[in-house]
């Protein structure tokens, strides 16, 4: 076969685009020529309060969907699905290792800043005491020693100098 049968049987396309929309269909004749992918059974239908719709023909409920049912039946009665005591204290211990806190130490308050550099704008002020909310930590201005500055995450988002501010609990995690 010459190249330029080969040519005229594709399509022509004008512009950069021919290499690219030629590959493309090369691959979505691949994909429509599978048939792993015609196997793959589409989702059943979810109406507008969330349940799935029971189709009016098809497969039998298997064991599973009908205990699934069993379940959800179970959570409307009683309100709520039961949770054990040790997922319940597990849920919050994982909720306080993400959840971080500081007080501050200094004697004339802290300056809370948009940025983590000394130069900054000033945004806020939090008083010698007050216990703060730490997202996570930084490297930023050196500060009496300490490069550390940590994003407050008290009514707005602003950063502290960790010179200035005593973890309590768990040091927070790196941004």
């Amino acid at each position: 076969m010459s190249q330029r049968s080969l040519r005229s049987s594709a399509p022509r396309l004008r512009g950069s685009f021919g290499p690219y929309a030629a590959a493309l269909a090369v691959a979505a004749a691949a994909l429509t020529a599978t048939p792993a992918l015609a196997a793959v059974p589409t989702p059943p239908p979810v109406s507008w309060n969330g349940h799935v719709d029971t189709p009016t023909e098809g497969p039998a409920p298997t064991d599973a969907d009908e205990a699934a049912a069993e379940a959800d039946e179970a959570t409307e009665t009683t309100g709520a699905p039961e949770v054990t005591e040790a997922a319940e204290s597990e849920a919050e211990a994982a909720a306080a290792a993400r959840e971080y806190k500081g007080r501050v130490i200094a004697r004339s308050g802290l300056l809370l800043r948009d940025r983590p550099t000394r130069s900054s704008r000033v945004i806020g002020t939090a008083a010698y005491g007050q216990i703060v909310h730490i997202f996570c930590k930084t490297r930023g201005d050196n500060v009496n020693g300490n490069d550390r500055w940590y994003l407050l995450t008290d009514g707005n988002w602003a950063w502290g100098s960790a010179a200035y501010i005593e973890n309590i609990g768990q040091a927070p995690r790196w941004c």
